[in-house]
């Protein structure tokens, strides 16, 4: 099936703006992209397919095993390199297994068709990245993952690959979201510490707070058994991605109680679920990111799934400061992490307008007031 077959030229977009008006586009605001024909879907919308900040893709109808992850380049068609590097091809209609080890890409039930002025990125869900799913969104003509630049008009695919559970798929099925956004809101040392001063971005009086709210990691441990976090077991059963409550946590996860010293080592090529040492808020009329703190601290990577919605650990939203899970995975070395230690930044930008819905407020957030959480798949 071609879902992409009919995208409208950019003089049919209807959708307008004031020229100075920057910053990440609400609900409605995506909402009117997708009627104006900046957004075209292969089936109608999910009632709650689109977010206060963001829109949940969907899987289509088919996955291709390939043999190595790829870039299409500057002129280069993703539909072209999976043909070049197609090992199988799997149908998703009814549901499928999707291996650990395995890469795999799949086009989405959305295409865009963007105007000049608006880009998107895009980033995995919280429960994909909770079950260590590796997946990014890839475009024809792009040079990067995750980001789909101005004026775009094309397919999108995802690229998946289960790292720690093999895990079921079906056509509809939603691991990633995109955000819109025109031009650049992103707040600079002097604003984020302003709307800090305001908001309390995150409940620590002595914050790091220059190129982004550093963020840290708890491992003192919480609540009367001194959770420190989770870590994933080899060798287990399936995932089901659309079953909720559906699993025991004792059957995929070891938990992990608080050493004396106050600290974790991180073995190689094992996945964590720990939590941060700050509550996060993220007021109404903005959005934030999760970005890496430096590459060059330590032999690991944190948090998956950077996305925070407006409403995020918001009071007024249900939230009164929420943690922010880190999905942890280490790399070739054992590596210690201290409690406290750095291990990523919160990046906020402006909305353009402040959602009619924010993050928690019935619209079936699964992670609103949260501590140390799995994702949604698990008995709580």
């Amino acid at each position: 099936m071609n879902y992409h077959a009919h995208l409208p030229a950019h003089g049919d977009m209807s959708l307008s703006f004031k020229p100075d008006e920057k910053g990440i586009l609400p609900d409605r605001m995506i909402a009117a992209l997708a009627k104006s024909g900046g957004i075209i879907c292969a089936r109608e919308f999910a009632s709650d397919q689109i977010q206060p900040a963001s829109l949940d893709l969907r899987l289509g109808n088919v996955a291709y095993r390939v043999r190595a992850s790829f870039l299409p380049g500057p002129h280069g068609s993703v539909g072209r390199r999976i043909a070049d590097l197609k090992l199988h091809e799997i149908a998703l209609t009814n549901g499928a297994v999707l291996e650990t080890g395995c890469v795999y890409i799949v086009p989405l039930l959305e295409s865009l068709a963007l105007p000049v002025d608006v880009s998107a990125s895009a980033n995995p869900k919280s429960s994909t990245g909770r079950l260590d799913i590796f997946t990014r969104v890839i475009a024809d003509s792009m040079r990067g993952f995750d980001r789909i630049e101005p004026g775009y008009r094309g397919p999108l695919y995802a690229e998946i690959s289960p790292r720690t559970f093999p895990i079921l798929v079906r056509e509809g099925t939603r691991l990633s979201q995109i955000r819109f956004r025109r031009g650049s809101a992103l707040l600079n040392a002097a604003e984020l510490n302003a709307l800090h001063a305001k908001e309390r971005l995150v409940d620590n009086a002595d914050a790091d707070v220059s190129e982004g709210v550093a963020v840290g990691v708890d491992l003192a441990g919480l609540g009367p058994d001194k959770l420190v976090g989770y870590r994933a077991k080899r060798h287990t059963g399936l995932i089901d991605v659309e079953r909720r409550d559906g699993y025991v946590v004792g059957d995929f996860w070891e938990p992990i109680v608080a050493r004396s010293e106050k600290n974790l080592i991180l073995d190689p090529d094992e996945f964590y679920i720990l939590a941060s040492k700050e509550a996060v808020q993220v007021p109404p009329d903005y959005a934030c990111e999760m970005v890496p703190f430096d590459p060059l601290v330590g032999e690991f990577r944190v948090h998956y799934a950077g996305f925070f919605d407006p409403g995020f650990g918001y009071a007024g939203a249900g939230g009164n400061g929420s943690r922010a899970v880190l999905e942890v995975r280490s790399r070739e070395v054992p590596f210690i992490l201290e409690h406290g230690q750095i291990v990523g930044r919160l990046v906020y930008e402006k909305m353009m307008a402040k959602p009619d819905k924010l993050y928690g407020q019935g619209i079936g957030s699964n992670y609103q007031a949260q501590s140390l959480k799995l994702s949604k798949h698990f008995k709580s």
